[in-house]
């Protein structure tokens, strides 16, 4: 059974820092594609940072040089470092993955419960 645990959320003000972590269980990363989600009240849920097949990793626009997205497979977990924050990034954040390898659609099967990251101004 595959499990995703995030932590790592909290409350910080505008230019301050976290770093997401999240656990896998029952899975491993090699060849599948994995991401880091957000969702914040009102909002659809968007893909904020990605790695694909391949390995190659890719940023929304609104987060790019501000979050990096990294791996430690020897832990099994994947981690968002955010830096530079903004009250904009305020929203729950979601680590997910694909169950098929070597998929390039990148189908997110696999979700977490969710970590609340809150930036004040």
């Amino acid at each position: 059974q595959v499990q995703l645990v995030e932590s790592g959320g909290g409350s910080v003000q505008a230019g301050g820092s976290l770093r997401l972590s999240c656990a896998a269980s029952g899975y491993t990363f090699n060849n599948y594609c994995l991401g880091w989600f957000r969702q914040a009240p009102g909002k659809e849920r968007e893909e904020v940072a990605g790695i694909d097949i391949d390995g190659n990793t890719n940023y929304a626009s609104s987060v790019k040089g501000r979050f990096t997205f990294s791996r430690e497979d020897a832990k099994n977990t994947l981690y968002l470092q955010m830096n530079r924050l903004i009250p904009e990034d305020t929203a729950m954040y979601y680590c997910s993955a694909d169950s098929f390898p070597y998929d390039k659609t990148c189908k997110f099967d696999y979700w977490g419960q969710g970590t609340q990251v809150t930036v004040s101004s």
